[in-house]
């Protein structure tokens, strides 16, 4: 075929489709792609003219986003010089003229949005008066006029004249008409332009051979899915199964509608690091481009430990000798997916990115968009699709402006708004590379992002020390940084009277306070002296049978005076105690005596376990043996005990379901205890109630804070620490003035009448559990006193963490606060190396609380307890707690590693979702867990305690505005209460399956409503299908973001009412979207985020929803 391919692609042009479908067909089988001939340009008389795909897009996001100013671009440059203003008028409205995108509006014609060109125009050029104060308005001002697609020119010209020889240019354009690449075809136009006019000369510029609307109209031509297929095919299994969310560690919680708030911070490489890594480049076979991603994706594994990124990075799709002079919007986005394992070295992730890179290079034909919809991503409001991390390296051509007798500079313009989560963008200067950071700041704070900055810039510098290395191993944290996370914050270090046991402690308080109260129990009480002469005695007796230290004792009694002598007498005895609950099954007490290898057990005639004990065991009955027992000498016993021998053996669950034991010696006791008596001023006037079971550790500062000062110690009734009207009660009638209480226990004593009236209280203390903020507003309104939150595992000695709430927390987060005394606290990543200020990491403890480690378990112990990499004197204990630095040092919890879950592919914190459900006025309590009951089914369920007239309507509709879609449970449980363990934490276990069958929401249900008939009926128009039920979902069905208009389009004309865009998308079934109309219809057509903004911020705190 001797035609050039210009005639071929004329040809092609003028046959109808079925003639151009047989001459493709033979072009394809003489080895000539018809995708590849020249654009041509089209007829514009009689045939509209659609929009690139692109475009589509950009129209799309328009439509949604309403009355934003996201896609605005802003170019500025100062004029200083003899300036004229005749000539730059003309000049920008040759620009105009020459390019028919300029002159374009966007208009939808019979649910088609077509470009609309008008045959000429001019770029009128305003010129404002304007003072050096004022220049920063004028440009806020201008980024903020928004465009009509419809109607507006897309193009401003704003002159501000400072002086007679200083001006500067603001050209404002809409995304939609331009990309990088066409701001160097204007610069180049407008200075050949201008210069030939103010030379009195007319500009000769060649001629374009098309138009942008030759080029769209060829898009949509020749790069349709079936020529695009295999190209298609790549991007579908390179994208297969891949996350739908990078989620990065972010200072403010994700708005369920994405916002586009943004600003920028920079950060310059000097030339000596981008010679270096140009060399880097080159000894890898790489470039310049693949080296800087490889960094940016090690600092975003880092920053999220997510092993699967994507990151979007745009590619200014020139590719073809006539677009290249035109303007327009031509830029495509790539996705480069990238993976992480554990050895993962720097050299291996740049070839990993090569060959990532080039594929996509080999893919770049197929549009954006239409990526989007063969993958078949998981919609959400919340976030853009794919990916919400953007990668640019500037390669445009860089073109110099230069104007006679004018000196041109351009103006660094503040970013106001931005379009990803983050985007580094990155371009050659003078000085060497200028890497541009635009972040979203509805989700990041300045000084984070001033963070990421410099371990940018530290991964550069290791990976170019040694490219070798693994990318785990690569030092994030500056020197400063490294010592505020590890000493400074952890500069713990007070006196203690380490020399001394807690017993001693005791004993010498009796001295001082002998007459005093020193235990009650109902009617029952002991002075300071009585108690410690019974203890004595007992401590003899036990002396007597062989208990010395490291001598392990049970005791199983029921709360009583009792409790406590026996727990006295143990230490002073210089055993150790081993509490064992009365009412724990057979099997557990069983296991725990095993594992203790217990010879001697303290007990009562009334507790009914005698038959479960070992016969090798001896029983000593306190009460029938006390006789016996007072015969003894009551004087203080001479025992030598040590800070480092065993004070008492706590049994935690273990994740198999075996209980462990864990050994904590005196020093850890007495540490704990200096410290809480110091920190909070307790003094012989306090009451204290003991209500925690004493087989847990929480139990044991209640017992022993009150005995060292001459306090009064006051012994709940069995079962009492259950029951919050007692709790209540006991409070008032007997002035207690230091409580402590698990958070699920306190939310429901602070619903309870009369707690308000519990005047005595003057310090409340909350651990155990992860203390909500709507817990703490309750309590807050109920008593004006402080409220501590306490944290910290059985093994580091009861407590390792503390924080005051205060009335403004760091965005409303109830932190842990910060290490107690002699205790060192470190978040680490999986290389036990500590963690960026922001970044989620394991909870490691060290100091003086760290136990022994798990009683006659070494293999546990040495799995838990390891060796500190910062200290070699100090073993760390691994908490399996996951947590944050705040900035200001403080400790966000952020749940249990084994809590987090995966569900679609979203690493969900099921403590997020709970802390969202239980800021809703009328739930008093609420749970989240995953569950599968059918396999492969996995799914989140919520569990709530309601008040009455709890409305499920409301709920489900706020809840969809406050999470995203993935973090929404998909079935929720009303109960009458929560069940517990003996501790009074939520039992996550012994939450019952939901009843209802969720797989009956995908059954058949006929549209009930003239509206949801109405709409189901659109939907199967718009969709080409028959039967469209009302828990059918709009985009599940096959619909796409383009249908999405079609069918706002025909709603507003069924309806009669303005309907956003965005309604769709949070409400895509008939049922939810029928309900939205009728919200609409009586809410004055407000919109969904006008809504979200009317709703008080204490309900906004929830999330959860369910279509049932």
């Amino acid at each position: 075929m001797a035609q050039s391919q210009q005639d071929i692609a004329k040809k092609l042009a003028s046959l109808p489709p079925e003639k151009r479908n047989i001459l493709i067909k033979l072009l394809k089988k003489q080895g000539i792609d018809p995708s590849k001939l020249p654009i041509i340009p089209t007829n514009r008389e009689f045939n509209p003219i659609p929009l690139s795909w692109g475009q589509e897009r950009l129209w799309f996001l328009d439509q949604f986003e309403e009355n934003s100013a996201t896609y605005n671009l802003l170019l500025g440059v100062t004029m200083t010089g003899k300036l004229e203003i005749n000539a730059l008028q003309k000049a920008l409205n040759m620009i105009i003229q020459r390019h028919e995108v300029l002159r374009t509006n966007f208009q939808e014609i019979n649910g088609t949005v077509v470009q609309i060109i008008k045959p000429s125009g001019n770029w009128p050029l305003i010129i404002e008066n304007c003072q050096e104060s004022e220049i920063a308005i004028y440009i806020h001002k201008e980024q903020q006029k928004l465009f009509n697609l419809a109607t507006d020119s897309l193009v401003r010209g704003t002159l501000l004249k400072v002086s007679n020889s200083k001006f500067i240019l603001l050209v404002t354009r809409h995304h939609i008409v331009w990309d990088g690449w066409s701001t160097g075809v204007f610069l180049q136009e407008l200075s050949t332009i201008y210069q030939a006019y103010s030379q009195g000369k007319n500009p000769n510029l060649a001629p374009l051979s098309i138009q942008y609307a030759d080029f769209s109209q060829w898009q949509r031509e020749w790069l349709t899915e079936e020529i695009l297929a295999e190209q298609i095919k790549y991007w579908q299994e390179h994208l297969k199964n891949s996350p739908s969310l990078l989620q990065l560690p972010t200072d403010k919680p994700r708005p369920s509608i994405m916002t586009f708030n943004g600003k920028s911070q920079q950060l310059i490489i000097n030339e000596e690091i981008r010679e270096k890594l140009q060399l880097l480049s080159r000894e890898t076979g790489t470039t310049l481009f693949m080296t800087l991603l490889a960094v940016f994706s090690t600092l975003l594994y880092r920053y999220s430990y997510q092993e699967d990124i994507l990151i979007g990075s745009p590619i200014a799709n020139r590719n073809r000798e006539e677009i290249e002079p035109l303007i327009g919007f031509f830029v495509n986005t790539l996705v480069l997916r990238t993976t992480f394992s554990e050895n993962l070295t720097f050299k291996e992730l740049l070839q990993q990115i090569k060959q990532t890179t080039l594929a996509a290079y080999e893919h770049q034909d197929v549009p954006f968009e239409q990526i989007v919809d063969a993958v078949k991503v998981e919609r959400s409001l919340s976030h853009s699709p794919l990916f919400q991390v953007m990668f640019v390296l500037q390669n445009t051509p860089s073109e110099t402006i230069e104007l006679p007798d004018v000196t041109l500079t351009p103006l660094t313009l503040e970013q106001a708004t931005t379009n990803f989560d983050l985007t580094l963008d990155i371009e050659p200067s003078e000085q060497g590379l200028v890497a541009n950071w635009e972040y979203n700041s509805d989700l990041f704070e300045d000084a984070t992002i001033t963070r990421m900055l410099g371990h940018f810039q530290n991964i550069l510098t290791s990976v170019l020390a040694n490219p070798q290395q693994q990318i785990n191993q690569i030092n994030l944290l500056t020197v400063v940084e490294r010592n505020q996370l590890l000493v400074e914050w952890n500069d713990t270090t007070v006196e203690y009277p380490q020399e001394k046991c807690i017993h001693q402690l005791f004993e010498e308080q009796v001295i001082k306070t002998p007459d005093a109260v020193a235990v009650v129990f109902e009617n029952q009480q002991l002075t300071y002296q009585e108690l410690n002469q019974k203890a004595n005695q007992l401590a003899h007796y036990l002396q007597q049978l062989g208990v010395k230290p490291e001598t392990l004792v049970g005791i199983c009694v029921e709360r009583s005076l009792e409790m406590v002598i026996g727990l006295l007498g143990i230490l002073k005895a210089g055993g150790a105690y081993v509490p064992i609950d009365p009412n724990y099954p057979d099997t557990r007490i069983q296991s725990m005596l095993a594992d203790a290898q217990l010879n001697l057990l303290l007990t009562c005639s009334d507790v009914k376990v005698g038959n479960i004990f070992n016969l090798s065991t001896s029983i000593i009955y306190i009460d029938t043996c006390k006789q016996k027992i007072e015969s003894y000498a009551s004087n203080n016993l001479e025992i030598t005990v040590f800070g480092q021998n065993i004070a008492y053996i706590i049994f935690t669950s273990g994740s198999t379901g075996k209980p462990k034991g864990i050994a904590i010696s005196h020093q850890s006791l007495v540490n704990h205890q200096n410290w809480f008596l110091d920190c909070f001023v307790v003094n012989s006037s306090d009451v204290v109630l003991q209500k925690t079971p004493f087989s847990f550790d929480a139990s044991v500062w209640e017992f022993w804070t009150p005995l060292m000062v001459g306090a009064k110690l006051l012994m709940a009734t069995p079962g009492g620490h259950q029951d919050p009207a007692y709790l209540v009660k006991t409070i008032q009638t007997k002035n207690v003035t230091l409580l402590q209480l698990v958070p699920s226990l306190l939310e429901i004593i602070v619903s309870e009448g009369g707690f308000s009236d519990c005047s005595s209280l003057r310090l409340v203390f909350s651990g155990g559990e992860a203390l909500k903020k709507n817990t703490w507003e309750k309590f807050k309104q109920v008593l004006p006193i402080p409220l501590i939150n306490l944290y910290g595992p059985s093994e580091a000695t009861i407590d390792a963490a503390f924080h005051h709430c205060q009335e403004n927390e760091f965005n409303d987060i109830i932190t842990i606060g910060r290490p107690i005394a002699n205790t060192q606290l470190y978040i680490l990543n999986n290389t036990i190396q500590p963690v960026p200020i922001g970044v989620m990491g394991e909870l490691y403890i060290g100091g003086l609380g760290v136990a022994r480690g798990y009683l006659n378990r070494p293999d546990l112990t040495a799995e838990k307890f390891i060796q500190s990499p910062f200290n070699p004197q100090q073993k760390l204990y691994r908490t399996g707690d996951l947590a944050r630095y705040l900035p200001d040092g403080n400790m966000e919890y952020l749940g249990r590693i084994d809590n987090q879950v995966k569900v679609r592919g979203f690493r969900i914190e099921l403590g997020e979702i709970e802390a969202v459900i239980n800021a809703y006025p009328d739930v008093n309590q609420g749970v989240v867990i995953a569950r599968e009951d059918i396999p492969g089914n996995q799914r989140l369920v919520a569990y709530l305690v309601t008040k009455d007239g709890f409305d499920w309507p409301q709920l489900r509709n706020l809840l969809k505005l406050q999470l995203p879609d993935y973090m929404l449970p998909a079935t929720f449980v009303v109960l009458d209460s929560l069940p517990l363990t003996p501790n009074g934490k939520v039992d996550r276990k012994a939450l019952p399956a939901p009843e209802i069958d969720l797989s009956k929401e995908k059954e058949f249900v006929p549209p009930q409503t003239p509206s949801e008939e109405m709409i189901a009926n659109i939907f199967a128009t718009v969709l080409n299908i028959q039967l469209v039920g009302i828990h059918d979902n709009f985009f599940e069905l096959g619909g796409h973001s383009l249908l999405a208009t079609q069918v706002i389009s025909r709603l507003r004309k069924a309806f009669e009412i303005e309907i956003p865009l965005k309604e769709l998308f949070a409400a895509p079934t008939v049922a939810q979207l029928s309900d939205r109309i009728e919200s609409l219809r009586n809410n004055n057509s407000l919109s969904l985020a006008q809504q979200l903004q009317a709703v008080p911020t204490t309900q906004l705190d929830n999330r959860e929803i369910i279509e049932l």
